[in-house]
């Protein structure tokens, strides 16, 4: 988990309202090629439990908060977002989940690929198996 890292953006402050951005590999190591959010997640639920064989992801909570916890198939750390001018930086072939949502939380994430669904591993074991293959 050496890679994973949280990244400062930049904040404008402005009287009338701060302002932060991220672009493309200027900010973030990876361009991108998809976002999406998750938003009105139910009390006590998670999103993620799944890895990625290719895909890098950029993590922030535009509002509210929320933990994502990652797993290298040894050892888990749990990061919590809760400010719109950082984010969480996420190499492919971690196991992720998020928890813990607050009220009204959004979640914005950016991927380094398009969406495919060849691309996630589901199951916890075969995402060890393919996490050591990897690292031989």
């Amino acid at each position: 988990m050496k890679n994973v890292k949280i990244i400062n953006l930049p904040k404008i402050l402005d009287p009338r309202g701060n302002l932060s951005f991220f672009e493309n590999s200027n900010q973030i190591p990876f361009d991108i090629k998809r976002t999406y959010w998750i938003y009105d997640v139910p009390g006590g639920e998670m999103r993620g439990s799944h890895a990625f064989k290719e895909s890098h992801e950029f993590i922030i909570a535009l509002s509210g908060s929320f933990d994502v916890v990652l797993n290298d198939g040894t050892k888990e750390m749990k990061y919590s977002l809760n400010r719109s001018y950082y984010g969480l930086y996420v190499p492919n072939l971690l196991w992720r989940r998020i928890e813990n949502f607050s009220t009204n939380s959004l979640a914005l994430i950016v991927s380094s690929i398009s969406y495919n669904e060849k691309d996630y591993i589901r199951n916890f074991e075969e995402f060890k198996i393919t996490r050591n293959e990897a690292n031989k």
